[in-house]
């Protein structure tokens, strides 16, 4: 059965998470950069043999009141920033974008992360983290503080960039729906991390980041829609015609898939990166719109390995 995958790696290893432990008054723009900045969209191993479906609900008005931005978001960013026309209506796309996927095993449905659905997606982030990290269990709570102060301040800065969470459901029907991954996308400059991870994108151009997929809903093609979903929302949202993630240089698998996908490399860390305790990486970019029908005997059938 054709499948995706997408492990979600931190640049940084566990003496960093460490000392944010020790931190007693957590700055998010400081004490969670190396959240913000080192953790990129990584191994997508697997893709599935379906074509993606794309559907954005219309609607009969054209504008987008104040009220009804403000109803997307939570009570703590009503009435704290002015927003223009122009982003009213992009928050009203964000709102309204769904994309949907029918795989092998059951139905997938990508859309933007809800305030009620934070907590949910926190706890998907902060386990990947740890994963990753070879973190001790008791790490985890502290992941998910950081995780989740990281996220409220990226869903402020919203239509310029957005979480998406995807929703998976069994054809058998049997449990419901469970959530069966994430992914953030920034548009434009505005949108963009303060610190991003080396070599630095464009701050103009749209960037993919913060990918991952449930262990137990691993190698069933989620990965590749979030990835595709992505690409759908940022020709819709921008004008950009170039969108880049990153790749860890260990990561061969995933690299091969975004060869595959369309990506190239455009720039490689240094050596001395690694004097920073951070894993070198690529810096990839794939021009839209691109999407490829890739046969699936060139898809590697290599296993879902967490870095």
């Amino acid at each position: 059965m054709a499948a995706a995958a997408i492990s979600l790696s931190l640049y940084s290893d566990r003496q960093q998470v460490q000392q944010q432990h020790s931190f007693t008054n957590l700055n998010p723009s400081k004490g969670l950069s190396f959240l913000s900045s080192r953790n990129p969209l990584l191994s997508l191993q697997k893709i599935d043999r379906y074509n993606f479906k794309c559907s954005c609900s219309s609607s009969n008005s054209n504008s987008v009141t104040p009220s009804q931005f403000y109803a997307f978001l939570d009570d703590p960013f009503r009435g704290s920033r002015f927003l223009s026309n122009e982003e009213l209506e992009k928050l009203k796309a964000l709102e309204s974008f769904v994309y949907l996927q029918e795989l092998e095993s059951g139905s997938l449905c990508i859309r933007a992360m809800r305030t009620e659905e934070m907590d949910l997606t926190v706890g998907l982030l902060a386990e990947s983290f740890a994963e990753s990290m070879l973190l001790p269990l008791g790490y985890e709570a502290l992941l998910r503080f950081l995780v989740k102060q990281y996220m409220i301040e990226r869903r402020a800065v919203m239509p310029h960039a957005v979480t998406l969470v995807g929703f998976y459901k069994e054809k058998s029907g049997e449990g419901g729906e469970q959530l069966a991954g994430t992914v953030e996308v920034c548009f434009d400059k505005r949108g963009a991390n303060a610190s991003p991870p080396s070599p630095t994108p464009p701050k103009n151009s749209p960037y993919i980041c913060n990918m991952t997929v449930p262990k137990q809903l691993r190698r069933r093609g989620i990965g590749w829609q979030l990835l595709k979903a992505s690409e759908e929302l940022i020709t819709q949202m921008t004008s950009s015609k170039e969108v880049y993630l990153h790749c860890r240089i260990i990561d061969e698998a995933p690299f091969n898939m975004y060869i595959k996908a369309g990506y190239d490399v455009v720039q490689t860390d240094s050596i001395l990166i690694l004097l920073t305790l951070q894993r070198r990486k690529h810096l990839m970019c794939k021009k839209l719109p691109v999407f490829r029908n890739i046969p699936e005997s060139d898809i590697s059938d290599s296993g879902e390995e967490l870095p």
